[in-house]
């Protein structure tokens, strides 16, 4: 609760410190604030885009989905032995298909990190291994860091457009009080 009061007296002081704008200087900062945002948004997003298109990230490539074979709805064109966790022979799965059901026609394939693991019942089960490519951290943190420095820049430029209004409004009352 002191912390609110605090920020509250911080608040009233400051508006107390700095002069009222005009109407004409109040509006004109709102014409300006409107243009600065847009202009903000756009930059922002060329920023984002051109961070996208440079990289050659693939958004879709961020969160991976594993790919599992099913006998029932896919075709089986190669197949690989895969050493079993837990076991003691080698698992033959099958590394390539086509699945019927997908209109492109592409094959799937058996992701690397996907593990072959005997179960407690004895069967044999496959371990995705991480879902989560650790680039997406990197891309939240860009995604972040733009904002940071779009908010920032927009404080940063109607305060000092503000600060060009009332120096402006305070020149002109002391060159009329001459």
């Amino acid at each position: 609760m002191g912390a609110l009061a605090a920020l509250q007296e911080e608040h009233i002081r400051h508006a107390v410190e700095t002069p009222a704008l005009t109407d004409e200087d109040a509006a004109r900062l709102r014409r300006y604030n409107v243009l600065v945002s847009i202009a903000l948004m756009v930059v922002c997003n060329v920023v984002f885009l051109g961070g996208l298109w440079v990289t050659g990230l693939k958004m879709d490539t961020l969160v991976r989905i594993p790919e599992i074979f099913n006998p029932t709805r896919d075709v089986c064109l190669r197949f690989i032995w895969r050493p079993v966790e837990g076991g003691d022979q080698p698992a033959r799965v099958c590394s390539e298909w086509i699945n019927l059901s997908d209109p492109s026609g592409n094959t799937h394939k058996i992701q690397k990190e996907t593990e072959v693991v005997k179960g407690g019942d004895g069967r044999l089960y496959f371990e995705h291994g991480a879902r989560v490519d650790y680039r997406l951290f990197v891309f939240i943190a860009f995604v972040v860091a733009i904002i940071v420095v779009g908010v920032r820049t927009k404080r940063y430029l109607l305060a000092r457009y503000r600060r060009q209004l009332i120096d402006r409004h305070s020149s002109f009352d002391l060159s009329s009080q001459s």
